[in-house]
């Protein structure tokens, strides 16, 4: 019996974020320490199982209301559900003939939910990467995240960017570019430009998250693209500041200037602090970190955030400081590249 097992990693958005859904330039790193994993076997029929998240059982109405606000009412198998969908549609627009044999399908994750670490994207991408294998199909990898972002924002009105996408179907580091001119149709997907970057050009990273501060990322991202589509100047000159520290942050890493890249890191949150109302257990995290030295930012949408260390002593007080918070500091490891193509 085929069996088939892929993974996709969480992210960490280091510079640009969230202006990857507003034409501007992100750069994000991928994290081998997080993962959602797809298993697929052939079957009689077609079959999504439940996974751990999708659970039915609560101990208290409060607990199912909490559930429901972080994992909406069909947890993961909403996504996976939907993830097939869009690929036999896929399928049927390149004229791709797929064979007539079942499988069964379900997934499990270790990504923390609802802290801006690209939770939901994973478990699409890896369930993308279990159908390509099963039905033998090559999709070009440029156009992966844009057919991933279609699951979400076409299928089940989620809005979102295409950063966390691309830095999962690529893995690695990756400079991308949205911007009206980098940005080409490829099948009928709009995409961007992007630029594989050497992982050992980072310096020592930190992530740090909270599984009390989590926020569903489309509550932040829904008022903001509310905002930028009436025109709102401060939000839009914000966006073209995300794209500019995105710039002088990739000179940065090309230089070895980390002092500079830590200032690039604090400027993109502070940009992001003057455009919207944080939430106060967000804010709290960032200032404890640079309380210490660190540069911080925001990972995703909130409920983590990532930034640069000096040293070891440093991250030893990072720990100290962000503990009372809640929070979980790692310093993480980059998932290796995906194989090009």
């Amino acid at each position: 019996m085929q069996l088939i097992r892929q993974r996709a990693t969480a992210r960490a958005g280091l510079l640009g974020n969230p202006s990857d859904g507003y034409n501007g330039r992100t750069v994000s790193v991928a994290l081998e320490d997080f993962w959602a994993e797809t298993i697929l076997y052939e079957w009689d029929r077609v079959e999504i199982l439940l996974s751990q998240e999708d659970q039915s059982r609560f101990d208290s109405v409060a607990d199912l209301a909490e559930d429901v606000r972080l994992h909406g009412y069909y947890g993961g198998v909403r996504l996976v559900k939907a993830t097939i969908k869009t690929f036999v549609e896929y399928c049927q627009r390149q004229n791709i003939v797929l064979h007539d044999r079942n499988f069964a399908v379900r997934y499990t994750s270790n990504i923390p939910r609802a802290v801006g670490l690209a939770g939901s994207s994973a478990i699409i991408v890896a369930t993308l990467r279990a159908l390509m294998e099963f039905y033998e199909v090559q999709i070009p990898r440029r156009v992966q995240p844009s057919l991933v972002l279609k699951v979400e924002t076409g299928e089940l009105g989620i809005t979102a960017g295409l950063q966390d996408r691309v830095i999962q179907v690529y893995g690695g580091l990756v400079a991308m570019d949205f911007g009206n001119d980098a940005t080409e149709s490829c099948e009928g997907f709009e995409c961007g430009d992007y630029r594989r970057l050497d992982p050992l050009l980072l310096p020592r990273l930190y992530v740090a998250y909270s599984r009390d501060a989590g926020e569903p990322t489309e509550v932040f991202h829904n008022r903001l693209r509310e905002r930028f589509d009436q025109g709102e100047s401060q939000v839009i000159e914000a966006m073209e500041r995300f794209a500019e520290l995105t710039s002088e942050g990739i000179q940065a890493l090309a230089d070895g200037d980390t002092q500079r890249l830590h200032q690039m890191m604090d400027a993109n949150y502070d940009t992001r602090a003057s455009i919207c109302r944080l939430p106060a257990e967000h804010v709290a995290m960032v200032e404890a970190a640079r309380s210490v030295g660190a540069s911080a930012k925001f990972a995703g949408s909130g409920g983590a955030i990532v930034g640069h260390c000096h040293d070891e002593a440093m991250c030893e007080r990072l720990e100290q400081v962000l503990a009372p918070l809640g929070c979980r500091v790692i310093t993480p490891t980059i998932a290796p590249p995906e194989d090009a193509g």
